[in-house]
């Protein structure tokens, strides 16, 4: 008798854990590697790589939008030299000034500040949402006016100088690759060269 059971017990406990450990190993991401020089990335599979549309940008991807939202999202990755652009804390004050509150607080108060370190290189990050009012271009007059946006930013330093990246979209699109942004800063990996 307890021959008998002993079959039908394993079957019971083990066949579930297997069950569930493939239903993990199908959902995890496929990546696609974004080298940077000194420093390499895995972005999410679906994410679509453009040609970037200036000297300044080192690389920039689409993010597919979700259902009912007005328009991709995207990630340009900004590289000015060694020592330039800006300190982290510059370039977040920079970044609070690009998006309006719908109750007029400074958005500095509702954005959310993390720093860690990412294979021995700082990482100081931010997201914010509500209405995305920066330069249409840098320096000119004429700003965007989209409500309902939001903005996953991050400066990554490195021995060569500081990367910038900044993903700007609809909410509910960055709400969508959100996870996927933290796993890309979190890959980040020095490679060595210059």
């Amino acid at each position: 008798m307890l021959r008998f059971i002993q079959p039908l017990w394993r079957g019971k406990v083990i066949a579930p854990l297997l069950l569930m450990s493939l239903a993990l190993a199908c959902q995890s991401t496929k990546t696609q590697p974004v080298d940077l020089g000194v420093v390499t990335l895995q972005a999410d599979a679906g994410w679509k790589a453009t040609t970037p549309n200036s000297m300044m940008r080192k690389a920039q991807l689409t993010l597919p939008r979700v259902a009912n939202d007005p328009e991709d999202a995207e990630l340009v990755v900004y590289y000015f030299g060694a020592d330039q652009g800006g300190s982290a804390e510059a370039n977040l004050n920079r970044w609070y000034t690009q998006f309006a509150q719908p109750d007029s607080t400074p958005s500095a108060e509702k954005a959310k500040v993390t720093r860690d370190t990412v294979d021995g290189m700082n990482l100081t990050s931010v997201d914010i949402s509500g209405t995305y009012v920066a330069p249409v271009m840098p320096g000119m007059a004429e700003s965007h006016n989209k409500p309902n946006f939001r903005m996953l930013a991050a400066v990554l330093e490195t021995e060569e100088g500081p990367y910038f990246f900044k993903l700007v979209g609809p909410e509910q699109t960055v709400a969508k690759w959100a996870a996927s942004f933290s796993q890309f800063m979190k890959s980040a990996k020095r490679t060595g060269k210059a």
